[in-house]
């Protein structure tokens, strides 16, 4: 037959139990903190990438806007030109 257990020995295995309880809250937390310092850090990347691209498309249609305006007074140009003409017809 088993002796019952002592005070002195449920404490200690009770104080074991809460110091590897502590142990293993200790580890989780650090886990998960390590998860959301990476989520974190992906986050801010893809932020990054959408930064880029946002300003690639900027100066793209810079580019065309202002290909767009000399087309434009080209386009002016010719038609003043052209009202020039028919009015010396006339």
């Amino acid at each position: 037959m088993t002796e019952p257990w002592t005070w002195p020995q449920v404490i200690l295995i009770l104080g074991l139990a809460l110091v590897g309880f502590m142990i293993f809250i200790g580890i989780t937390s650090t886990v998960v903190e390590y998860r959301k310092v990476k989520v974190g850090a992906d986050q801010v990347d893809d932020l990054r990438t959408l930064v880029q691209r946002y300003e690639q498309l900027a100066e793209k249609t810079l580019d065309a806007q202002q290909r767009t305006a000399v087309d434009v007074a080209e386009l002016r140009s010719r038609a003043a030109s052209i009202e020039q003409i028919l009015r010396t017809v006339d």
